[in-house]
């Protein structure tokens, strides 16, 4: 077996058993180990699953499938930063999808998406499969991607189950960022979603890509040396 079918494979059992364990499998093991006894597994399977992928992600050797044109680096910083600023708003604010109830009309980020966080995720494995071409990352970037996607419409169908508010929040907002306000159903001036998210994403953004990327990663984010 190829290391590439074995990350293939990680990465897979990763995202698997982060769903099941995220939504069908989440009120059975709760009713018999407990909140706390439910958080240790949920913790244990994800940190040994992602774990040993991110570990064998580091040990397969770099490569390149295609060459990365030098105009989609100012492109890819562009999006890492829309990144940034969703992922801020998703924690400096109320979030509908990850709450008990929803109240009132939809407020800052979720006039953009009501999955905020999950789609900084996804922009994120979007902008590193292309800028790095790299079969590995691609892998990796692939199952992040697609555990984002999965728990959207499964975060999405269960609130509906449990708030019958909730159907009213869906047809006022987008799941896919920037549609809601394209359709009509959010107004132009959603496209802001507050200073905190912005600053707090620019600030993020500046600060990880300038100098965060190199320290954890060991190698500078690509095409920051355009911004220099």
């Amino acid at each position: 077996m190829s290391d590439l079918v074995l990350l293939s494979l990680l990465v897979g059992a990763f995202v698997l058993t982060h769903e099941l364990l995220a939504h069908p499998l989440r009120a059975p093991l709760v009713a018999r180990l407990g909140a706390g006894g439910f958080a240790v597994v949920y913790s244990l399977v994800a940190i040994a699953t992602l774990g040993a992928a991110v570990q064998l992600w580091r040990q397969i050797p770099k490569a390149r499938l295609w060459d990365t044109p030098a105009w989609a680096y100012g492109p890819a910083l562009v999006a890492m930063l829309i990144a940034f600023i969703l992922f801020v708003g998703s924690v400096t604010a109320p979030n509908p999808s990850m709450m008990p109830g929803v109240k009132g009309e939809p407020k800052g980020m979720q006039r953009i998406t009501r999955h905020p966080m999950m789609w900084s995720f996804v922009i994120w494995a979007g902008v590193h499969m292309v800028m790095t071409a790299d079969p590995r990352t691609i892998i990796l970037a692939s199952g992040i991607a697609a555990l984002a996607l999965i728990g959207t419409v499964m975060q999405d169908v269960k609130k509906q189950g449990q708030d019958s508010n909730y159907a009213a929040h869906m047809a006022r907002t987008s799941h896919v960022p920037f549609a809601a306000i394209l359709g009509g159903r959010q107004p132009a001036s959603a496209l802001w979603p507050g200073l905190v998210p912005m600053l707090g994403g620019a600030a993020a953004w500046f600060l990880f890509l300038g100098w965060g990327h190199t320290w954890l990663i060991g190698v500078p984010a690509a095409g920051w040396s355009y911004m220099q």
